[in-house]
């Protein structure tokens, strides 16, 4: 059973690995799958750091930031390992934009959430099948559609166990531990950027914004999820 930790302690640390040790002793082939946000930088270092059976993964969809993939080799550089970048069927992409057009995601929802579905809940199916369980960075104060969000749950839509270790962590809690341990993070955090997806559907957010207003910022708030996370 997972540990909660809400408040920031000396033993937050060393509360995460256990937990993160415990679903691996749990579920021999989990995954973990990053998107290379802050969040998902301080999970991969708990994972690498504790030389944990649990294999780090992030979905290329084709659309990522140059400096969103210039971390990839900064991983490699750092830790020594290699993270498996899962990527879309062409075929699928090619025909979708010849039949829309490249930027069709900003003409309706139901666009949208097609070309995250082929780019990016595809490819998460694919590497998910056979696999006991999976890992997220999500927290709970992310966004509205993310506030009853589990440590632990049972994921209906792919049919496996799913962990939040970091659901009850604020972005302080995050940040004091990325910065107490010199863990690389995106540069695009530091020019207002706390939620980083593929380029054209992400900004900068102002400082009074939620820190998923950036993601999709010309849909209601409601609608503001991908579908990696459709329990949400």
């Amino acid at each position: 059973m997972l540990t909660s930790v809400t408040t920031s302690t000396p033993d937050q640390w060393a509360v995460l690995q256990n937990n993160l040790a415990d679903i691996a002793g749990r579920h021999p082939g989990v995954v973990f799958a990053s998107s290379l946000g802050v969040e998902d930088m301080l999970l991969a270092h708990a994972i690498f750091d504790a030389g944990l059976p649990i294999e780090v993964f992030t979905l290329d969809t084709g659309r990522l930031h140059a400096e969103t993939l210039a971390l990839v080799e900064r991983i490699h550089e750092r830790y020594g390992v290699t993270v498996n970048m899962v990527r879309p069927d062409p075929v699928v992409v090619k025909r979708h934009v010849d039949e829309h057009g490249a930027f069709a995601f900003y003409e309706s929802i139901e666009l949208r959430k097609a070309c995250c579905g082929l780019r990016k809940v595809e490819p998460l199916r694919r590497i998910l099948r056979g696999r006991p369980a999976w890992i997220t960075g999500q927290r709970r104060e992310q966004s509205l559609t993310r506030t009853e969000l589990a440590e632990a749950e049972f994921d209906e839509v792919f049919g496996l166990q799913k962990y939040n270790p970091l659901a009850g962590w604020s972005l302080e809690q995050v940040w004091e531990s990325v910065r107490a341990r010199d863990i690389p993070y995106n540069p695009l955090h530091d020019q207002g950027y706390p939620s980083i997806g593929c380029e054209p559907c992400t900004r900068a957010i102002r400082p009074d914004e939620d820190v998923r207003a950036g993601r999709w910022w010309w849909e209601q708030k409601l609608s503001r999820e991908c579908g990696l996370h459709a329990k949400n």
